[in-house]
């Protein structure tokens, strides 16, 4: 079993009558990136914040490497972030700003800039002034100061927000770097799932504050990929009428009563034929599937 990179509690947080949080639950293991999927005002800044002491919790918990949220003394030192996008100074390059940064941080080895800068793919422009940079260059270099002093675990909000397709593609080839090669565990946020899907290995979708699915990328998988959905009161014997008649084992038992079959797409009427021949009773039939859109909007209908 992986390592919990970070574990929450019924973790809350309140305004007045504004409940931004509520009672949310959540683990991220190492090796996860985790992309938190919610719309605008859902919470997922608030939930990022509190866990980077930026802002205060309410009620319940939160554990980051073991280390319950009241001890983080040492923790902190493990995790870098990109929340609100730091202050660089436009007239100073990007080895200047990340050095003004490496010493604020306490970092002796200057070399880590230039290994955070090679990392995000700005080591070849690292004299090019800030205020000339685009804004794919200023995430880059956001990016940089969140890896500079080598975090085993980081929190990034909205990253790609507002980027062209090019930018988008570039950092997250730039993220599967970090996460592959440099064993980084990265908690990632986006109001678009389509934008997390090629990207995250498990999601959080958040509304009104509370985490209403968490799923992996196979479970999304398998909930949006069309197929035809049998419901039965005999899963077993479907599977083998499917595995000895129709010679095909690309499907899925959902549970006691239904089963996902992904092959023979818009057959389902020769299916039920075949099934209702073996004796066997069918309660639905129906071919089945939806986008990652339509998936995520269902989700927030069902909490309207």
């Amino acid at each position: 079993m992986k390592e919990i990179i970070l574990k929450t509690d019924n973790l809350t947080k309140k305004y007045k009558n504004f409940i931004a949080l509520d009672n949310v639950n959540i683990e991220i293991r190492k090796g996860d990136i985790y992309g938190i999927i919610g719309r605008n005002g859902a919470g997922k800044t608030t939930l990022m914040k509190i866990i980077t002491t930026l802002a205060s919790k309410t009620d319940g918990e939160f554990y980051l490497f073991n280390h319950k949220d009241t001890d983080l003394k040492e923790t902190k030192r493990r995790i870098g972030s990109l929340i609100e996008t730091p202050a660089f100074f436009p007239n100073l390059n990007a080895y200047d700003n990340l050095k003004y940064y490496s010493i604020q941080k306490g970092i002796i080895d200057k070399e880590q800039i230039n290994e955070a800068l090679k990392l995000v793919g700005l080591n070849d422009i690292k004299k090019k002034c800030f205020k000339n940079f685009s804004l794919g260059m200023k995430q880059r270099l956001g990016i940089a100061f969140a890896i500079l002093d080598n975090p085993d675990f980081i929190i990034l909000d909205e990253p790609i927000n507002g980027l062209d397709p090019i930018g988008i593609s570039d950092l997250r080839e730039t993220f599967k770097k970090l996460n592959e090669e440099r064993n980084i565990t990265i908690l990632i946020s986006s109001h678009i799932l389509s934008e997390l899907y090629v990207l995250a290995t498990r999601f959080g979708i958040i509304e009104k504050g509370k985490v209403i699915k968490e799923l992996s990328k196979e479970e999304l998988d398998s909930e949006c990929s069309k197929c035809i959905s049998i419901r039965t009161d005999d899963v077993k014997k479907v599977a083998i009428v499917l595995e000895k008649e129709l010679n095909t084992t690309n499907y899925k038992v959902i549970d006691n009563e239904e089963i996902k079959l992904y092959d023979y797409l818009e057959q389902s009427q020769k299916v039920n034929k075949l099934l209702v021949q073996k004796d066997i009773n069918i309660k639905q039939i129906r071919e089945t599937g939806i986008s990652l859109e339509d998936y995520f909007k269902s989700l927030i209908k069902e909490e309207h």
